[in-house]
């Protein structure tokens, strides 16, 4: 299928030669000014993040993480700083990032097909091309079946399946993801996380994960920022063994746990 084989994301020669990171932040500030004062959401934040990794962000309430999302998203503008994406300068949203929400934000009147249509619809993709690329996202988040189904007739898990489908069916070379499973129950949660995974290993799409969740980012990522609050700044940048997942019962795993516990040490000890 060829959309497929574009999902891969293949890298140029000269980016297998220069490694340059698909996303790079130079000490990007976010202040909100009202006529009585001024809040510091981000403060001077400078990370990176390569083509094809699975990137989080954890940290306590008001560390600035889903402000630093919005802004990667073109939602929001910063007030100082840099962030590019394959070189170029962030100034809006643009189709080359897909975002999922804590929320499903579906359209609640178009079909499963419809609503992972839709973008490609927008785009003027011939019929065919569209539903081919359909059929691919709705077999690989498991809702083939599902294709005439309305949203108010999904669970909550099988909305956000839709949602995800949706953001990769645009063939984005970034995905950004705000909490997508915060308002889910642990069962299906734990689901959604182990078919994020299975998406992200076949698709390879960079993916930038905001979540308050420490087991969760661990689990998911290849690297995890650990930010602080009261200013929102980046504490420290902690790397997930490669080959972490394929332990037996990882989140009960020695290595696992020690991880977690230090990341809970780093929030904690900035935690007002």
């Amino acid at each position: 299928m060829m959309h497929a084989q574009r999902g891969l994301h293949s890298e140029s020669f000269t980016d297998k030669v220069t490694a340059i990171s698909k996303i790079k932040a130079e000490s990007v500030s976010k202040v909100y000014s009202s006529k009585k004062s001024q809040f510091v959401a981000l403060d001077r934040v400078s990370f990176h993040v390569d083509a094809h990794e699975f990137v989080s962000f954890v940290g306590p309430s008001g560390c600035g993480k889903s402000s630093l999302l919005r802004i990667l998203a073109g939602l929001e503008t910063m007030t100082t700083g840099s962030l590019r994406i394959s070189g170029h300068e962030i100034d809006g949203p643009g189709a080359d990032r897909g975002m999922v929400f804590q929320s499903y934000t579906l359209f609640p009147w178009l079909s499963v097909r419809e609503n992972i249509e839709f973008g490609l619809t927008l785009k003027g993709v011939p019929l065919f091309e569209k539903r081919a690329i359909a059929d691919h996202f709705m077999e690989l988040v498991g809702l083939h079946k599902f294709a005439r189904a309305l949203p108010k007739e999904l669970s909550g898990g099988m909305k956000q399946r839709v949602a995800i489908a949706r953001a990769l069916a645009n063939n984005p070379e970034v995905l950004l993801m705000d909490e997508p499973f915060g308002a889910l129950d642990p069962q299906t949660k734990n689901a959604m996380q182990e078919l994020l995974l299975r998406i992200w290993e076949k698709e390879k799409t960079t993916v930038v994960f905001i979540t308050h969740d420490i087991e969760e980012a661990i689990f998911l990522s290849e690297r995890v920022y650990v930010m602080q609050a009261h200013p929102g700044t980046i504490r420290q940048e902690i790397m997930i063994p490669r080959g972490l997942r394929e332990v037996e019962d990882v989140k009960d795993s020695g290595a696992f746990l020690k991880l977690k516990k230090q990341i809970v040490s780093l929030i904690g000890n900035h935690e007002e």
